[in-house]
């Protein structure tokens, strides 16, 4: 390898590495390219033969890095050693670091993961925090934590982190209650080889019984012992599959008698659940389901978060206070979370009549930078309004051109290399220094992105900024003059479609979805197809990037859903989502103010999706009319569909619906 230097083997023998090339700038494009591609394909070989070659290049610690990257498991640690020396500050010293504590934790050679950790910048990487754990190298304020943090968020089944679990239980740093919690969360979530890691680590013997578990849970429930300690659990286990997908059968099981076999804590986990699984069916039963938990602390968030979207979906407003009151302090003071609390104590009212205690919770997330900011400041009485913009200085913006990470990032996006640009990118903004680049920095380091039009980092590094705001930079217009004459031809408000298309596609007129739409609009062909032929346009499927023909398409389609669903911006936006046919069936039930309704969607990325459109939307409004604006008026109200309207959704082909997972958060 053609790193210069010498270093040390861990015998103590001195190793020399050869010299890097002289000559600068002598290797290719073509070289890093290729190599690029044997990286992928994990070609050893091809990334040993080439490596010479790209000594000198711009990208040079991208070739290093993915050369000693896909050989790492049998590298020596003076290799290791090499390379974190020539590239040290940057990126690629601290993702191969990463990577080098992750194989040394495999190994488990904790006493060189401890030499290795200190420098380690990133720290971002859960498994390495659960070796950490263990090694010493960094403690949690408690074990507990540490597997709250970084073992029960993860949806793999993670070596590390079951090594670290079983290593604090065996330790009696970890109770019993701690690794079943980690079973529950991935029955809940159909992961069964996580839940049978997580119960091996109590009970071996009851591990073993997970297929038969998962396969049929009604029938295990019928021949189970439940008198152990590891009987009662596999119960909730089985109870949980059964409510996971027809939770009126497990409330059936829980009222014939596996209620009274379980402890009050397990029967308020089951009947969590329970009602959490019926409030995504939009099932009218499911606050008498929540109304069985005797002890809301005993629910984790997600279930006491469904209850209380249960509760704005009926009304019941004293619940959504019960159920935002029994969430961890962290969940409580999520906007979402703090605005329903100050609408729950008004009784749901909209008005300026909050006592004291509602209009300090509207005060303290209010402002036009996230949803449920904007309706916290109108409900105190005012309009959304444009902030005063802040912009960057000339030196910060050449401190920010001369930063190597931003440089590499730069040149690897205009070579095609998306992954590694935004990668490179992300460290310089967010992890090269604790906490990120400060707000100044932030917007030096956006402005650069925005004078690129890398419009997708501009955008995110904008919005990362705390104590001040570029509107611009957060909202900018490209494509101007193509998408406001075509929305205003057909009488769509340009703001929705500038709002609808950041969430989209950043502005990245080639975009591809993993489920195959394209362009500005993120069009799918079934629907571009359906569209041309509804509005009569000439169309071929190698037509769907063209800038003026996609947004043509996406307006078209938008408009015509908008005008089905009479108006309604959130059950447009959902639609466009998640296609109209699921929005038909989210709108049976009560009138709802359209933050409520948008705040109960059972899909989590149609849920988010609806909220930061309109929350767009109405920051486009701003901009483009120079005027205040009024989320809350965008949202209006949702309730059953009028008797006499067509049903659009009966005419559009599948291939519209882009979401492709119904659990929660899935999509």
């Amino acid at each position: 390898m053609d790193i210069a230097g010498s270093v040390r083997e861990g015998s103590g023998r001195t190793v020399r590495i050869p010299s890097a090339p002289a000559a600068l700038g002598v290797a290719s494009d073509d070289v890093i390219q290729r190599m690029a591609n044997a990286f992928r394909r994990k070609d050893t070989a091809t990334l040993g033969s080439l490596l010479p070659q790209a000594m000198g290049h711009p990208l040079e610690p991208w070739a290093a890095y993915w050369e000693l990257s896909a050989r790492l498991q049998t590298a020596q640690p003076y290799e290791v050693d090499a390379f974190l020396q020539r590239y040290a500050g940057s990126y690629q010293e601290d993702r191969l670091r990463n990577d080098w504590l992750l194989q040394l934790g495999k190994n488990r050679d904790f006493q060189a993961f401890n030499r290795y950790y200190p420098a380690f910048r990133m720290r971002d990487d859960r498994n390495v925090r659960c070796y950490a754990q263990v090694s010493g190298a960094e403690r949690a304020a408690s074990a507990v934590e540490m597997l709250r943090e970084n073992w029960y968020p993860q949806r793999n089944d993670e070596e590390a982190c079951n090594f670290a679990a079983g290593q604090l239980y065996a330790s009696g740093t970890v109770k019993a209650e701690d690794i079943w919690h980690r079973a529950r969360l991935a029955t809940e979530n159909n992961r069964q080889a996580a839940a049978r890691s997580a119960v091996a680590i109590v009970d071996p013997a009851a591990a073993s019984q997970l297929s038969a578990l998962f396969a049929n849970p009604a029938a295990f429930l019928a021949t189970l012992d439940s008198s152990s300690r590891s009987g009662g659990e596999l119960a909730v286990l089985a109870l949980l599959r059964v409510a996971n997908s027809t939770p009126q059968r497990a409330a059936q099981l829980m009222h014939e008698g596996w209620s009274s076999r379980l402890n009050a804590r397990q029967r308020n986990t089951v009947w969590g659940e329970i009602g959490k699984q019926a409030v995504l069916d939009l099932d009218s039963q499911s606050m008498n389901y929540y109304s069985q938990v005797r002890d809301l602390h005993d629910l984790l968030d997600d279930d006491l978060e469904w209850m209380a979207r249960s509760a704005l979906r009926t009304g019941y407003w004293p619940q959504v206070r019960q159920a935002i009151d029994a969430m961890t302090p962290a969940m409580r003071e999520q906007p979402v979370w703090v605005y329903w609390k100050a609408r729950a104590l008004q009784g749901g009212l909209h008005g300026r009549g909050a006592d004291r205690q509602s209009e300090q919770l509207y005060r303290s997330i209010a402002g036009n930078q996230g949803f449920y900011e904007m309706l916290a400041t109108e409900a105190l009485g005012e309009r959304i309004t444009r902030p005063r913009d802040a912009r960057p200085g000339s030196a910060e913006l050449a401190q920010a051109r001369a930063n190597p990470s931003l440089q590499r990032a730069q040149y690897a996006r205009n070579m095609g290399l998306t992954s590694e640009a935004t990668r490179e990118w992300n460290y310089a903004t967010n992890l090269h220094t604790p906490g990120g680049m400060n707000d100044r920095d932030l917007l030096a380091a956006a402005e650069l992105a925005c004078q690129q039009q890398w419009w997708d980092r501009c955008i995110n590094t904008s919005d990362r900024t705390k104590g001040v705001i570029n509107m611009e930079q957060r909202f900018p217009m490209p494509f101007r003059e193509v998408v406001v004459r075509r929305s205003r031809n057909i009488g769509l408000d340009p703001a929705y479609v500038y709002g609808l298309v950041r969430q989209e596609s950043r502005f990245a007129t080639n975009a591809r979805s993993h489920v195959g739409a394209s362009g500005l609009m993120q069009v799918m062909p079934a629907t571009a197809r359906w569209t041309a032929n509804k509005l009569g346009i000439s169309y071929a499927p190698s037509m769907i990037n063209n800038l003026e023909t996609n947004v043509q398409l996406g307006t078209g389609y938008l408009k015509l859903v908008l005008d089905d669903f009479q108006g309604s911006y959130p059950m447009a936006t959902a639609a466009y989502n998640a296609g109209p046919s699921r929005p038909r069936s989210w709108r049976n039930g009560p009138v709802m103010e359209g933050a409520a309704w948008a705040e109960s969607i059972p899909f989590g990325e149609t849920r988010d999706y609806i909220k930061k459109v309109l929350a767009n939307s109405t920051n486009y409004a701003i901009l483009l009319t120079g005027q205040p604006q009024s989320l809350r008026e965008r949202l209006g109200q949702v309730g059953p569909l009028l008797p006499g309207v067509s049903d659009l959704s009966r005419e559009l082909p599948s291939g519209t619906v882009r979401v492709i997972e119904s659990e929660d958060g899935g999509a």
